[in-house]
């Protein structure tokens, strides 16, 4: 996508895993975001460290059909809090029954979450791609578990 010197947005992306990079196995995730712009970020973060992304898809309903096919060769799930729709709690209830470990990312914390779902994994907006990376190693702790 090119934007005009009179464009309204810019983006810049720039890519900076260190090279001590944590030796993360072959995973398939989840990912959950209905900003198409930050979706494809965070897809393109997840396969620099050797993911397999499935999405991203921007709706619950998108979601539950992907995890009723894919749920078997799942390793985790990356989900956005906020969709246009409503909220992701669904798909985070869908992936906990077929076992499936999840963490929520939100610009809001913690607090930000329904009171059910506050022990569950967060990562913060903004993030770096190392702090990505880390949710993923974390995920896969919950998956050994």
């Amino acid at each position: 996508m090119a934007f005009s010197r009179n464009s309204r947005y810019r983006v810049r992306i720039v890519f900076c895993f260190r090279e001590e990079s944590l030796d993360l196995p072959v995973t398939r995730l989840l990912l959950v975001d209905d900003d198409p712009l930050l979706g494809m970020l965070i897809g393109d973060w997840l396969g620099e460290i050797g993911c397999e992304v499935v999405g991203p898809v921007e709706s619950v309903a998108k979601a539950l059909v992907l995890i009723e096919a894919e749920a078997a060769t799942l390793d985790g799930a990356l989900l956005d809090v906020t969709l246009r729709e409503g909220d992701s709690y669904e798909v985070a209830d869908a992936l906990t029954l077929r076992g499936v470990p999840y963490a929520f990312v939100t610009g809001h914390g913690v607090d930000g979450l329904a009171p059910a779902y506050r022990r569950s994994l967060v990562l913060s907006k903004p993030f770096m791609p190392e702090d990505l990376q880390k949710m993923i190693a974390r995920l896969l702790e919950q998956k050994v578990r």
